[in-house]
């Protein structure tokens, strides 16, 4: 098991506990720094923060997953060490989860018209106070019986090119990057496999100003990392890493620190960071 995890997420977006718990859990398990990255939301951070006072072996990094559209697809760019009361940040990620929640009703309209009957009040109290996402249709769906499992529900009905799947407001990866780094933030591209041409999403990112890839994450190959690692390296790139842990199946999902991603991630990371605070600081 690693000590560090770049990515989680908690009820302030689709995750099954909240912050204060994520921060709890983590520090049991003997974790010394993780980053808190919800779904196009920050709310977590500051509990998550108070959280770890009770903690001081462990550290907790700011951060935040922003989801992004290109053709065909979705891009997701992780940003850490973001300034999370940052008035504009936070006011296009409040834009954006109200069109993810129009955007549920809406699946859940299409699954009613498919034979697929479940509550819209139910999704809603699955969401709790956090961004409503699409696992917590599929949880209302599991709960109904209409699948076996979480994966079910994506893999048949509401992953991008299933039948009751409905877009959501667009923005796209550079505008994603940009919009961290004006909060102060440290992009980083998310889970890059996940793209059908990560080199050239790359390229493009990095002419935006993209500092780095994850390339330690679930169910990644020791090859598929390696060659991730040589990406990073070829263009001057921090490798991080995460279990992107959400809670909602401990039978299939990996367990926070599940994914081994070295300490040099977050120590670079945080030189990083650091070094541009220094430099925001100057006259």
């Amino acid at each position: 098991m690693s000590n560090i995890d770049l990515h989680i997420h908690s009820t302030a977006s689709d995750g099954k506990l909240n912050p204060a718990d994520i921060v709890r859990k983590s520090a049991e398990r003997g974790l010394t720094i993780i980053a808190l990255a919800d779904h196009d939301s920050v709310d977590g951070i500051a509990p998550a923060l108070t959280a770890a006072k009770a903690f001081p072996q462990l550290k907790v990094i700011p951060g935040v997953e922003i989801s992004t559209d290109v053709p065909k697809g979705e891009v997701h760019v992780l940003g850490y060490f973001v300034d999370y009361t940052d008035h504009k940040l936070k006011a296009i990620l409040e834009r954006m989860r109200h069109s993810r929640r129009e955007r549920a009703c809406g699946m859940v309209t299409k699954l009613g018209k498919l034979g697929i009957h479940i509550e819209w009040q139910r999704v809603q109290e699955i969401a709790g106070s956090g961004s409503i996402g699409r696992p917590h249709i599929a949880q209302a769906m599991l709960e109904k019986g209409h699948v076996t499992s979480v994966k079910e529900a994506f893999t048949k009905y509401i992953s991008r090119d299933g039948p009751a799947y409905v877009e959501r407001e667009k923005m796209t990866p550079q505008e994603a990057v940009e919009l961290l780094l004006r909060a102060n933030g440290l992009p980083v591209l998310a889970h890059p496999l996940t793209i059908n041409d990560p080199e050239t999403m790359v390229i493009k990112l990095k002419a935006a100003d993209l500092v780095g890839i994850e390339a330690y994450y679930n169910g990644y190959t020791a090859g598929e990392i390696s060659k991730l690692v040589s990406l990073a390296n070829r263009y001057g790139l921090i490798t991080t890493g995460g279990s992107d842990y959400h809670g909602l199946d401990n039978s299939t999902e990996t367990m926070i620190g599940g994914v081994d991603v070295p300490i040099e991630s977050a120590e670079q990371l945080t030189a990083l960071a650091e070094q541009r605070a220094l430099k925001l600081a100057s006259p």
